[in-house]
Order: structure tokens, then C-alpha cells, then sequence
């Protein structure tokens, strides 16, 4: 399952960071028309439309950049857009709140020393957050 964290990439542990990484690259080919894959995947639905490649490499840069402090590589120049500024996107509270939940069960067994900077999350820089339930294209549920 494709998963494009609106969370601020500096909580996502190694796992989440790399495997986002790559979804958002998958993503960008899907937006842009070059694959048949994951067309209809509802994670997409928020980057659809004229700015698409702007937002997916809103979205992507910032993972980058975090990937960039740890010592890891990404390859930057796989980003095919000029990115769309900070906060160009909303993202509910909600939805933040089930995916530090997500996130977090997922730390607790893969890497439950990265606990504790699940303290405190924020959003990734593409979005602003605004009061709300669960996004409505989300297709996890909140147990998971």
C-alpha cells in the first residue's frame, strides 16, 4: 500500500523515510501518466490536477532534505518538477492524528528507539493544518 505521509519527514524513522521515498517517486510517474499502476490510488487524489508535478515535488523535496541530514542519498535529480511552495496544501487534524498513530505502531516494532520523536508532530512543509476528521480519500483505519 502506497503511503504518502503528511507528516513532517524529520519524524519518519529509516523505514518510513526510504519506502516514502520511493512511493513519491512511483507517485510522480502515476501523476504524470507513465505508468498504469496505482492510477486510482486514493492517496493521490490531494495531488491530482494542473500543479500536479508541483506538489508531488513539494512533497518529495522535503524527504530529500531530511534524507540529506541523516547522511543518505536521494536522488534529487529523479524530481522532475519545480516544487510548490510550503503550506500549499491543507491537511487535517485528524489525519495527522491517524498517521502518528499508523507511524507509531509501526515504530514500536521495527524501531521502538524512535519512540520519543513521536512526541511531537507536525506536518510536512507542503501542508498547512486545519480542524477536521480523517481525510476522506484515507482508506486506513484508525486501529491500524
Amino acid at each position: 500500500m502506497m503511503r504518502l505521509w503528511s507528516l513532517d519527514p524529520t519524524v519518519l524513522d529509516r523505514a518510513a523515510l526510504v519506502a516514502g521515498w520511493r512511493e513519491g517517486l512511483l507517485a510522480q510517474k502515476v501523476l504524470r501518466g507513465a505508468t498504469t499502476g496505482y492510477r486510482r490510488h486514493p492517496q493521490l487524489d490531494r495531488f491530482r490536477g494542473e500543479a500536479a508535478a508541483a506538489l508531488i515535488a513539494g512533497w518529495l523535496l522535503p524527504l530529500a532534505d531530511e534524507a540529506d541530514r541523516r547522511g543518505y542519498r536521494f536522488a534529487r535529480n529523479l524530481v522532475d518538477a519545480e516544487p510548490a511552495p510550503p503550506g500549499t496544501l491543507t491537511v487535517t487534524r485528524g489525519q495527522l492524528d491517524l498517521e502518528t498513530a499508523h507511524l507509531r505502531a509501526k515504530v514500536r516494532v521495527r524501531a521502538p528507539h524512535w519512540l520519543p520523536r513521536l512526541d511531537s508532530v507536525g506536518p510536512h512543509p507542503l501542508f498547512r493544518v486545519v480542524d477536521g476528521p480523517v481525510e476522506p480519500w484515507e482508506r486506513a483505519s484508525p486501529e491500524e
